[in-house]
């Protein structure tokens, strides 16, 4: 018997859902001290609690779920500031390699953050009602953006259990309202280009001509937009159709990394490898009849446009909440791509859009400031649920 290896870890953990995605929650207090602060080791143990890296994309001896939407860790604590109630921040875990990718937010978790914080007893109790609703105002640090949480409360606790449908979630749970204020992500322009349409070049094996159209947008999260049919799309597709199409695969992150590198994300394409989380791309398309993944039917009239996502190399079985972000506010910019196929106009204060599991509705309000395009708020309903509390246990060994 080897006697060599220390007692496991035990860790103050909750599992949840938020949205279509669900995590590992962690209060960042509750971490061993070495870990509490951002590095070497807390990616380990973070790694180390969702099982990666893992060579069989499995993650079989963590937590993880081995897709992009299970492949999470939020770390909280109390915020800092006075005019917030919890600081988030977002882990992007790579299942097949060995790093945490920091670089944006989770829109599905930060349905998750209000509910979680008073859970945890961050938010003040005497900020809860008895019944009603509570506001919690998060402070994402990822991106350095306010979101506030509409959750509600019955006999002092978070309701859960609701009527309200999210495509992408097989039970109704309860709503929990989500506003991302002044959401164009970083301190660069929304546009990095300057430009709501930009030419990008890339290789022949993405587009024939070197060339595609692309709307390059920082808001939720940086996205990049493509016409659909520029790739030989129609829009409809569902994960299979992509996921299983190992050429397309790789023409998708080809155009990842040439539209990061305009965005000016990355200094060179080989930097795309290691930054997995951000930008997403996103191909839309005008309406049209399609049966969603859980065989519900969609008809031209219940969307406005149609998007389908990549995220961490694959096709979204839904939709991420930041790239839903993103949807809302380039559809609220005229002559956007996203504009484009929800049928133009300046008017559109929030589009419904159809992605592989049915569909959703986004809204947004845009401004222009001395000439550039700015976005006020965004807004969507989702939903959380806490799915196990406890501790998580690791290997001491990891922190060695």
């Amino acid at each position: 018997m080897n006697t060599s290896f220390a007692p496991q870890l035990r860790i103050p953990a909750i599992y949840m859902r938020g949205g279509t995605s669900k995590g590992v929650f962690l209060r960042v207090e509750d971490l061993p001290e070495v870990a509490r602060t951002p590095g070497v080791q807390r990616d380990a143990l973070l790694m180390r609690v969702i099982g990666s890296p893992d060579p069989y994309g499995k993650q079989t001896d963590g937590m993880g779920g081995a897709t992009s939407s299970t492949s999470k860790v939020v770390l909280l604590s109390e915020s800092e500031s006075p005019q917030h109630d919890v600081d988030y921040l977002f882990g992007q875990v790579s299942i097949d390699s060995a790093f945490v990718d920091w670089s944006g937010n989770c829109g599905n978790l930060s349905s998750a953050v209000g509910p979680c914080a008073i859970e945890m007893g961050i938010v003040p109790a005497e900020r809860i009602p008895a019944n009603g609703e509570v506001e919690v105002r998060i402070w994402q640090a990822n991106i350095g953006k306010t979101i506030v949480a509409r959750v509600p409360v019955v006999d002092g606790q978070v309701q859960e259990s609701g009527d309200f449908e999210l495509d992408g979630v097989t039970f109704p749970a309860a709503e929990v309202g989500l506003s991302f204020m002044d959401p164009a992500a970083g301190e660069g322009s929304m546009f990095p280009t300057g430009n709501v349409v930009e030419e990008l070049e890339v290789p022949q094996q993405v587009a024939a001509s070197g060339r595609i159209r692309a709307t390059l947008i920082n808001a939720g999260i940086p996205t990049i937009f493509v016409d659909a049919a520029e790739l030989g799309y129609r829009g409809t597709e569902l994960q299979d159709d992509i996921n299983a199409d190992g050429e397309a695969l790789v023409r998708l992150e080809m155009l990842r990394a040439h539209g990061a590198l305009r965005m000016g994300l990355i200094h060179n394409l080989e930097e795309a490898a290691t930054r997995q989380h951000t930008p997403k791309v996103a191909f839309v398309a005008s309406p049209r009849a399609y049966t969603a993944s859980s065989g519900k039917a969609i008809a031209v009239e219940d969307v406005d446009l149609l998007v389908r996502a990549m995220s961490m190399g694959k096709l979204h079985h839904a939709m991420m909440g930041t790239a839903a972000v993103a949807i809302g506010v380039a559809a609220a910019v005229p002559g956007t791509l996203v504009n484009l196929a929800a049928g133009g106009g300046d008017a559109r204060t929030s589009v419904v859009f159809g992605h592989p599991s049915g569909t959703l509705r986004v809204g947004a309000g845009v401004d222009q400031v001395e000439g550039c395009w700015v976005a006020t708020e965004a807004t969507m309903s989702r939903s959380a649920r806490i799915l196990m509390e406890g501790k998580v246990r690791v290997p001491a060994e990891v922190l060695a």
